[in-house]
């Protein structure tokens, strides 16, 4: 589905050029859910960001279903990211002024979905991460947990093919951080969805289909996790 060639990506400091991607190699199956680890520092986040067209390479390109998707026109990308792909970062980036209803909703508004069929699908999603008692309830009365599930549902609300998740779990702590890793495996087997997830959790990263690793701007190897039952 996902088919990344030969990726490199400097970034410009003052008069100094930094390398942070080295020629990067990947691909991504559909429904897949792939664990991206490393230190910090190793280009992950980048990587994440480029897959999702968030930032552009140096040079190399990505492919989904057989398109470069960087000789695409900005608006082009932008539709490829609010139909195709879904975002959850390690801050959950819910607007504080709307309810939990609200903020999953918004980007079927974007796409000018008929208002009462995006908060039926809203209300439907928000009901498959657990949170069927909170749906009007603004960011700042729910815990770290139910925020990120917040998080979840909304790049869930478009359907799309792939969720980039980076570093979902690195606010929460051991236990809910955990339950959220479980609800993110649960829906990648029930949804078909294909997950990328960025993270520091070992214990997370090994219940993964595929785990790779990063060091310095490369993949350094990559490793199959444990099968599971369906």
């Amino acid at each position: 589905m996902i088919k990344v060639v030969d990726v490199y990506k400097s970034f410009q400091m003052g008069t100094h050029v930094v390398p942070v991607l080295k020629g990067i190699h990947l691909e991504i199956a559909r429904g897949e859910m792939l664990a991206i680890v490393g230190a910090s520092g190793a280009g992950k986040s980048t990587l994440l960001h480029i897959i999702g067209t968030l930032d552009r390479p140096t040079s190399g390109a990505v492919f989904y279903n057989g398109q470069d998707l960087f000789q695409q026109s900005e608006r082009e990308q932008a539709e490829f990211r609010n139909r195709r792909i879904g975002f959850v970062f390690q801050f959950h980036h819910l607007l504080p002024e709307f309810t939990a209803l609200e903020n999953t909703y918004l980007p079927a508004l974007i796409q000018h979905r008929p208002l009462g069929e995006a908060r039926r699908e809203a209300i439907q999603l928000l009901k498959e991460v657990g949170l069927e008692h909170r749906l009007h309830h603004k960011p700042g009365e729910l815990s770290g947990g139910e925020q990120q599930r917040v998080a979840v549902a909304r790049a869930l609300m478009q359907r799309p093919d792939l969720v980039l998740a980076d570093e979902p779990t690195g606010n929460l702590d051991t236990h809910t951080g955990e339950a959220l890793f479980t609800l993110l495996r649960q829906l990648n087997r029930t949804c078909g969805t294909a997950f990328v997830i960025v993270t520091h959790n070992e214990k997370v990263s090994a219940q993964a289909d595929r785990i790779v690793r990063m060091e310095d701007g490369v993949i350094t190897g990559a490793q199959t996790g444990p099968k599971i039952s369906q």
